[in-house]
């Protein structure tokens, strides 16, 4: 579903604030992939998720979606095909604009869109029962303004949106990062059950190496650029924060500089 081959990108070439950020990054995922990326910052995460989504032009490699080389296209033609969730809760919804509207945009996704705006009966229906599943009364209050819900509310809802049309890829930039442990543990419950329901091929890029190595079926570790650990299967099972640090020392040659992911 997702084929990254030799993806290099350097920042600020030639000049004193010179960034190699990804140094011939190779990932192949199958259908149904549920990866959780971790590393300490300036690893190359975030940059990874950048590449795919097409915010910026890579200087070599190709990225192949779905059997479509994508690698020369601008973000707005790779939308259709990916779903992102971002760090910021305030990332991803329009505020101003109702519940029930953000779903109706979100619907139009990879679609041609005319000059209708009413959002209908049979599509509140819809959404109603969507939003059921997310189990915050959400569906009680479909014309509210997204602003006025929470953080969590909303990248649960931000969630639900990017899955709505199905993506070929959902891409999870450190989405519960900002909200506090308790609705942090929500957000990932509910994305468990979507990514589940929709065996949707997804990365979730993460700073908690215990959530890292406790969703999903496949765990990828980062340093200088570059996938240093690639764990799946029982391997990944029987998985401890004690274990994946030394794998990492062992393959680098160094400590891991995270304090903040370790500890979670």
């Amino acid at each position: 579903m997702l084929e990254l081959t030799n993806i290099t990108k350097t920042f600020n070439p030639v000049t004193i604030n010179e960034k190699h950020a990804l140094n011939g990054v190779n990932l192949k995922l199958e259908d149904g992939d549920f990866v959780t990326v971790i590393g300490s910052n300036g690893a190359g995460k975030s940059t990874t998720l950048n590449a795919i989504a097409g915010v910026w032009p890579v200087d070599t490699g190709s990225i192949v979606i779905d059997g479509q080389d994508v690698t020369g296209l601008p973000d707005f033609k790779r939308a259709p095909l990916i779903g992102r969730v971002f760090q910021d809760p305030m990332t991803g919804t329009a505020a101003t604009m109702q519940i029930d509207e953000n779903l109706a945009l979100a619907a139009q996704r990879g679609k041609r869109r005319g000059l209708k705006w009413e959002v209908t009966a049979k599509e509140r229906a819809e959404y109603n029962e969507k939003l059921k599943v997310l189990n915050l009364g959400l569906e009680d209050r479909l014309t509210a303004k997204v602003g006025l819900l929470s953080g969590g509310q909303r990248q649960d809802l931000t969630l639900l949106m990017e899955t709505l049309v199905k993506p070929k890829v959902l891409l999870l930039d450190q989405h519960t990062a900002a909200l506090d442990p308790k609705t942090a543990e929500k957000v990932l419950k509910a994305t468990d059950r979507i990514v589940a329901e929709g065996k949707l091929t997804t990365i979730m890029v993460t700073h908690n190496m215990r959530d890292a190595i406790a969703h999903g079926n496949r765990l990828i570790m980062m340093n200088d650029g570059n996938i240093v650990l690639d764990i799946k299967g029982e391997e990944k099972k029987k998985l401890t924060v004690e274990k994946l640090l030394h794998q990492f020392e062992v393959v680098s040659g160094e400590e891991f500089a995270s304090d903040k992911a370790i500890l979670g």
